[in-house]
């Protein structure tokens, strides 16, 4: 489905150490493993995921710099495809070699000089080596040896297969170095040998979910403001569970929908962050404690064991139905007063269980306290300001549509690369609603620029808030300015509420006209691969085209900008700030990668 005729970067870009894989003549045969857990992760039971090298035994991650004095339960995670047994194999560092016990094993296994204390952080079976295992702070080259034989990755033919050392730099406290998967254009990670994996590092105990698919059923699409009783009545719905995640909560109507489910006997679990940008305001507080005293579990996620700079993800499991947004827990989101954003309701129990999976699996870290715990001895601020209270039309009305298939994405574990992959198969069309965009390199936008130079036929529109407008209209003149010296079918404008809607918050994307990505992704590094974030990927021309005509409707209204050129921005004018707001402005900027 083609497009119709109608017609700042927020830089937050995580340094990160890169692998270095050196080059060394085969010796042993080769195999290509499928992605399974690593350290203290949680696991997904998806359709495996090619990784790396075909049967050879490798190296899969590495947790060179405990948080303990002495740097106590170092280990090394390393792979055997086959049964195998370790004691031909050794673990060299170009200082020191340690050799691996005299056991048998297949699959994962971790090694350690300190067994019992590796055994706390990671789910791998442990074995204990003898001597000094001790992986350098600063970085190093680790290699598993088979002989004097550094073991071997490959491509997809044996007879051409190369050996591989792992090389990390730098290495961050309590945080593990771990092979990933990696698109075409994840810049922080550096590709293996096969041209497909990468490594990242990553907290210990952070998930690893996989892309869980499901297959046909339907869903409630609809945007907001226009809509703001379908994610309330869904609450109201419920009659077993809700399990509740968000970043920010300030909405009362929401927290009247919840305290009525438990006086029905439903179960009902809340997860907030415990730091959003700008701190958790006092009515926010009351909100949370009215919950807490009407028997709602309220746990707020953070501090010095979190594994995610922020729980940025927004979403609610009620029953076997599952209520994905790009939206907060507060008036000017779900309440409908402000945002123009996308939500989805779908029904399938599969996308239910998995984001019950992944709110069990952040509300029962042990970064997660009870809020009777966390606000004990604490005062709050008020709230900057009165809350939004505008009020919009249904000009979108909610429509129950036929998805033929759906994803959940997860952050930081599978979307960025999952996205990637989905952009880079556009045939015709791709649309995206951003607030704003993190650098002219980042993936995703690449990913776009690339489709365009397929031909297929782009539109970006980000919002025009005061707190982005600038980079917005850099951003927009750079992506016009590319498309008229390659002669590519790609747009951007600056989007213009005209009444419609207060700002642009949605984080949306619709590809061919069947396929549309809704959730709180924001298309920047920090929440791709340092928040929590969720997403799902509705598939089929009716879920498709429900937020493509919607998306259009906006393009529509952002025709002219103000600017007399059809919504591309002159060649250095730039759109003027408000004055006096230097100060907010680079608060805002934080917000965006942050909070929206």
């Amino acid at each position: 489905m083609s497009l119709s005729t109608d017609s700042a970067p927020i830089l937050v870009a995580a340094v990160l150490s890169a692998v270095v894989l050196v080059v060394i003549p085969p010796a042993i045969a080769v195999n290509t493993p499928a992605e399974t857990a690593l350290v203290g992760e949680t696991t997904a039971n998806d359709a495996p995921v090619d990784i790396g090298p075909a049967d050879s035994p490798e190296i899969v991650a590495l947790y060179p710099n405990p948080v303990a004095d002495g740097d106590t339960g170092e280990f090394v995670v390393v792979r055997f495809s086959e049964r195998s047994n370790l004691s031909n194999w050794s673990l060299a560092d170009g200082e020191t070699t340690v050799s691996l016990p005299n056991a048998t094993v297949s699959g994962r296994v971790a090694v350690s000089a300190v067994p019992q204390t590796a055994r706390n952080l990671t789910d791998a079976r442990v074995l204990a080596v003898a001597g000094s295992l001790s992986l350098a702070n600063g970085g190093e080259t680790v290699r598993l040896v088979w002989d004097g034989t550094a073991a071997r990755t490959s491509r997809t033919d044996v007879n051409d297969s190369l050996a591989a050392t792992v090389t990390y730099e730098d290495a961050p406290e309590g945080e593990r170095f771990r092979r990933v998967r990696s698109g075409d254009d994840l810049t922080v990670e550096t590709k293996g040998s096969a041209g497909t994996a990468g490594w990242r590092w990553t907290p210990l105990g952070a998930t690893d979910f996989g892309v869980a698919r499901t297959g046909p059923t339907d869903a409630r699409a609809f945007v907001l403001p226009d809509s703001p009783a379908v994610p309330i009545e869904t609450l109201r719905r419920a009659d077993r569970r809700i399990l509740l995640a968000g970043y920010t909560f300030a909405s009362e109507r929401v927290a009247d929908a919840l305290a009525s489910a438990t006086r029905r006997g439903v179960e009902v679990r809340v997860l907030v962050d415990d730091s959003p940008v700008g701190g958790l305001s006092r009515r926010s507080a009351e909100l949370l404690d009215s919950l807490a005293a009407r028997g709602v579990e309220v746990r707020v996620l953070g501090g010095p064991r979190a594994r995610y700079d922020f729980h940025h993800a927004k979403y609610a499991v009620a029953d076997d139905r599952a209520l994905v947004l790009t939206e907060n827990w507060k008036p000017s989101g779900t309440g409908g007063h402000s945002n123009r954003g996308w939500g989805a309701v779908v029904r399938s129990e599969a996308v239910a269980s998995r984001l019950a999976d992944v709110f069990r699996a952040d509300a029962g870290w042990r970064g997660a306290t009870p809020w009777s715990e966390f606000r004990r001895g604490r005062s709050f601020d008020p709230a900057d300001g009165a809350p939004a209270n505008d009020t919009y039309s249904e000009a979108v009305a909610p429509d129950r549509v036929n998805v033929s298939s759906s994803g959940v994405l997860i952050a930081p574990d599978n979307a960025e690369a999952s996205l990637v992959s989905t952009l880079d198969a556009a045939d015709e069309s791709i649309r995206v609603q951003q607030v704003a965009i993190g650098g002219r390199k980042h993936s995703l936008l690449r990913a776009t620029v690339r489709a365009a130079r397929r031909g297929v036929e782009v539109r970006v529109l980000l919002s025009s808030a005061w707190y982005v407008e600038e980079d917005n209209r850099k951003l927009v003149e750079w992506l016009n300015r590319r498309a008229e010296a390659e002669g590519l079918p790609l747009e951007a404008r600056m989007a213009d509420p005209r009444g419609r809607y207060g700002k642009i918050h949605a984080k949306g994307v619709v590809v061919d006209g069947d396929a549309a990505v809704v959730g709180s992704l924001n298309w920047n590094n920090h929440s791709a691969r340092a928040n929590r974030e969720v997403a799902v990927v509705l598939r089929g021309e009716e879920a498709g085209g429900f937020y493509a005509r919607a998306f259009d409707a906006d393009w529509r209204a952002s025709a002219n900008d103000g600017f007399g050129s059809g919504g591309r921005v002159p060649v250095g004018l730039l759109g003027a700030v408000a004055v006096g707001a230097l100060v907010a402005l680079l608060y805002a900027k934080r917000e965006v990668v942050f909070e929206n």
